[in-house]
């Protein structure tokens, strides 16, 4: 996926109030911009650190440019949360999920249940099994070690999601929840169970209910990101 927006280079100067982040650009603006991440942001909000923000060139919005990516270390991490629901959608299209292959309709931020929306839903097509496949992705930006972990903050919604897609099998439908590893320096997804045990529970749950868990590393280069290769998921 492109980001079709004109992107600028910059340093983090702080992040707050969860949706905000001061940044110094290049030139030497320093401005407020918009933080589309609603996580901790753990070991990734560094002062200092080199960031990407993108610029919606709409003068009336009141924040006009958005982070994007910040690199704390030696790897860039893709902070807009927005963004994993796009590449994933992309990926389901062109055929590069093996997993998600044969059905003819790819649908977004879909009613599950009743104050329960799913990121994807797909359909039809001439695939066996289950004719409805509800898909709800993740973006994993934490790194403990070698892996990545979720969550970053404690998500009531994120295991509300995995209950419905739980519930969603047992009526015989399919669940899957996509772990999209935003950063390039990590070989494998656990649930960060120090940080949410109700979570990791759950998922494990979950995963021991048929729902299924897969997880994709994040590629990227300039203004593009797309879907790498897949990452083992550990829940023992």
């Amino acid at each position: 996926m492109r980001i079709a927006k004109p992107l600028h280079h910059g340093v983090l100067l702080r992040r707050y109030k969860r949706f905000l982040a001061d940044v110094r650009l290049d030139d030497g603006r320093e401005l407020t911009v918009h933080c589309p991440n609603s996580g901790s942001m753990q070991g990734i909000a560094i002062a200092g650190a080199p960031v990407i923000v993108s610029d919606s060139g709409n003068p009336k919005r009141k924040l006009r440019m958005t982070l994007e990516r910040v690199r704390p270390g030696r790897a860039w991490v893709g902070v807009n949360t927005m963004l994993p629901n796009h590449i994933v959608r992309e990926a389901i299209t062109r055929g590069r999920i093996d997993e998600l292959r044969g059905y003819a309709s790819v649908r977004p931020e879909v009613v599950l249940e009743k104050g329960t929306r799913i990121d994807l839903r797909l359909g039809g097509g001439t695939r066996t099994g289950p004719a409805t496949c509800w898909v709800e992705v993740k973006n994993v930006t934490l790194r403990i070690g070698r892996g990545a972990r979720f969550p970053d903050a404690v998500t009531e919604r994120g295991r509300k999601h995995l209950e419905a897609l739980l519930r969603a099998v047992r009526r015989g439908e399919r669940g899957v929840l996509v772990f999209v590893v935003n950063r390039g320096d990590c070989d494998h997804v656990a649930p960060a169970d120090d940080i949410d045990a109700a979570y990791g529970e759950a998922l494990r749950r979950a995963a021991d209910g048929g729902v299924e868990i897969l997880a994709r590393r994040a590629r990227m280069r300039a203004d593009r990101t797309w879907l790498g290769e897949s990452l083992p998921v550990r829940l023992d």
